[in-house]
């Protein structure tokens, strides 16, 4: 076993004091790589290093020339956010160059902020969403039993990831087949994002547990490399059960200030002195500065290269019209998460309000609720790493008149509990509200599996679910104290992870189900005060050329697309800011069909999902001698990927500069095909679309 060459069959493998060196050597390429990022996860990536460097470098059966070999051994990282320590194992296997990993998480990049399986050979499956990786294992390994062949399936997961009730299906599976083939690891260091996993959500007595499901279980220390070979070689001689390796490992091993802290699970070292210590720590005097030095000079001057091509693809115009890069038209930024956590503080004392946590509690600020009122802790409970129990355990909150708020990273809060919320939260019209955080593109290097860019579609196709998709930190406060404190039934609320700027105020209208109409009035030193915003029921036509549809981060992209449209091309642009998807304000849209003729949608997310749901309005409305041309700007059918959240909002054709470029292109087709007359139909658009 070990690293084979498939076509001579000749073998290499690294003996123990081989194996502890290069873990140390692959542990500073980690580090340097999450410190060249600027984000990444550490801790894990450094508990899990030694098993790593054992597996690839000793124990499977794999070859680097040859990545798509038949009989390879497999090994799915299920714990997809321990990346690093994949990729620096693939590297220094021979898969490529090892100093090619200082790219991670850069846009173009191979190396995602989770693995993505079509990117890099070697890497056996996309992951990144916990709970997942066993359950592929096990298919694996009945694939392996149908073809006859001998190869063996590994599965690595986090100890967190064990909260998660797919893993025990999985686990149920594996025993009832009688998987010998398959061998579990459980990367055990006791921490995770919210803190030590007793507290957060008990996993223990986990080997007992697996042995209660039918599994072999042995129990090692994770960074004792001849542990860590004998229980590679007592798992080979069961039969007739798959086996789990309980690796008791330490979280951050090697940093010194690292080593058990639950704050180093997804953050970078801030500052070079820091990285040194950090490199120091895991690897002595054998990683020389002059090594670190370069590559840092070469995931720099990749990045630089990448941020190059992307500002020369953007569409130009007479002037730099970029956020904040004038003598005017200043806006303050802030990540509209911070409206959430505003809200929950403020209207915390309701004794109805209870909190759900889901493992990112203090990164998506639901724990603002309880941060300055320690007494409101009783009202707080965490579920771990269980996106569909937490939407079961709030079901059953609601039923009994409490108002629970949950909350996670979007694409968790909307696509893994789906069919929770369908047929328990909205079939039954329960008092339960999600918080989507971190949704859209601009989550950044984390990469696809943490860009939620469907949920838009998810969930305004539920019965009785309320959708909000505020525009700025304001907005969301707003939002949240709406559909939490007054509103009853079912409430999404989609909001971002990036700094993101603010163009409304306390005293901007916001009537929930009401769209806003927003109007560029003239340069002005404040961005803000540049344009007027006014319920779109109260707005009289301006005789637009034409109308920006737009939700969330992408309004004020919209605003400054119709700065640019005016200056530009003397175009007048009307902007509807739907902070309301559902129920969407019909007679905002037919006002605008009806005044404007031209309608751009715009939506940080697969394109069409706010899109088709205001075509929808305009196709059941519409009068068929009315005419109008429609477009839409969203992500084009496609995953993210990682990068810096503004270089990804480029990428994908998101910004103002995007959106400036298609409404001209919109105008030109509605000014070749007809003309308007200008005229307001608003008693015609309220006939139209009254119930």
């Amino acid at each position: 076993m070990g690293i084979i060459n498939s076509g001579t069959g000749i073998e290499k493998k690294l003996d123990v004091p081989e194996l502890m060196k290069a873990a140390q050597e692959m542990r500073a390429y980690a580090l340097i790589s999450i410190f060249a990022a600027g984000s990444g996860h550490p801790g894990g990536s450094l508990s899990i290093m030694d098993i790593t460097a054992a597996l690839y470098l000793h124990q499977v059966r794999h070859d680097p020339k040859n990545p798509s070999w038949p009989d390879r051994d497999r090994v799915f990282f299920s714990t997809g956010h321990k990346a690093p320590a994949l990729y620096v194992a693939l590297g220094k296997s021979g898969y490529f160059p090892l100093d090619d990993v200082v790219t991670l998480r850069k846009l173009d990049s191979p190396f995602q902020g989770h693995p993505h399986w079509l990117k890099l050979p070697g890497v056996e499956v996309s992951s990144g969403s916990l709970g997942q990786g066993l359950g592929i294992a096990v298919g694996d390994a009945l694939a392996l039993r149908l073809d006859g062949r001998r190869y063996k399936v590994y599965c690595i997961m986090g100890d967190g990831e064990q909260q998660e009730g797919s893993v025990w299906e999985a686990a149920m599976s594996a025993a009832h087949h009688k998987l010998n083939n398959l061998i579990a690891i459980v990367d055990k260091n006791r921490l995770q994002i919210d803190g030590w996993v007793k507290d957060v959500m008990d996993i223990d007595p986990l080997g007992d547990k697996y042995k209660a499901f039918g599994w072999h279980v042995i129990e090692i220390d994770g960074h004792n490399m001849e542990a860590i070979l004998n229980a590679f070689k007592e798992a080979e001689l069961v039969r007739e059960k798959p086996t789990l390796i309980l690796a008791r490992t330490t979280k951050g091993k090697g940093v010194s200030f690292m080593e058990n802290v639950a704050g180093w699970h997804g953050t970078a070292p801030k500052d070079r002195k820091q990285l040194d210590q950090a490199l120091e720590n895991v690897a002595g005097k054998t990683f020389p500065r002059e090594k670190t030095d370069q590559l840092l000079d070469q995931a720099k001057a990749f990045g630089e290269m990448k941020r190059a091509e992307v500002d020369k693809s953007l569409p130009r115009f007479s002037r730099d019209y970029w956020w904040n890069q004038g003598d005017g038209m200043k806006v303050d930024m802030e990540p509209t998460r911070a409206g959430f956590g505003k809200a929950l503080q403020k209207m915390g004392d309701d004794p109805r309000i209870v909190t759900l946590h889901a493992d990112i509690s203090d990164s998506i600020k639901i724990t603002d609720f309880e941060k300055k009122n320690p007494e409101r802790g009783t009202r707080v409970f965490s579920v771990g790493i269980a996106e569909q129990n937490m939407m079961q355990v709030a079901a059953g909150l609601a039923r009994e008149g409490k108002i629970p708020v949950t909350g996670t990273y979007g694409v968790f809060a909307s696509g893994r509990p789906w069919d929770q919320l369908r047929t328990t939260v909205c079939y039954g019209n329960l008092n339960v509200k999600i918080a989507g955080a971190h949704g859209g593109i601009s989550v950044g290097p984390d990469g696809a599996t943490h860009q939620s860019l469907e949920e838009i579609s998810l969930m305004s196709i539920l019965p009785n679910m309320h959708l909000a998709v505020p525009c700025d930190s304001v907005e969301t406060e707003r939002a949240t104290r709406h559909c939490v404190g007054e509103l009853v039934g079912p409430a999404y609320l989609r909001f971002a992870r990036e700094a993101t700027p603010v163009v409304t105020t306390v005293e901007t209208p916001y009537v929930f189900g009401k769209a806003n109409v927003i109007r560029f009035k003239g340069e002005a030193e404040r961005f803000i005060e540049a344009f007027s915003i006014q319920l779109a029921s109260q707005h009289v036509t301006e005789q637009e050329d034409l109308t920006i549809a737009a939700c969330g981060p992408m309004v004020p992209e919209a605003m400054r697309a119709a700065w640019i449209l005016e200056k530009e091309y003397n175009l007048k642009v009307r902007i509807l800011n739907f902070h309301t998807v559902r129920p969407l304000d019909k007679e905002a849209v037919m006002a605008a069909v009806m005044e404007t003729g031209a309608i751009l949608t715009a939506e940080e997310h697969q394109v069409g999902g706010f899109g088709n749901i205001v075509c929808g309005v305009i196709a059941q409305f519409k009068p068929f001698v009315t005419p109008v041309v429609v477009d839409m700007v969203g992500v084009d059918d496609r995953f993210g990927e990682s990068g810096e959240p503004w270089e990804l909002m480029k990428v994908f054709g998101l910004t103002a500069e995007h959106i400036a470029h298609r409404a001209k292109d919109l105008w030109e087709r509605k000014k070749a095909g007809f003309s308007g007359d200008g005229k307001s139909h608003r008693m015609r658009v309220r006939d139209l679309v009254r119930d």
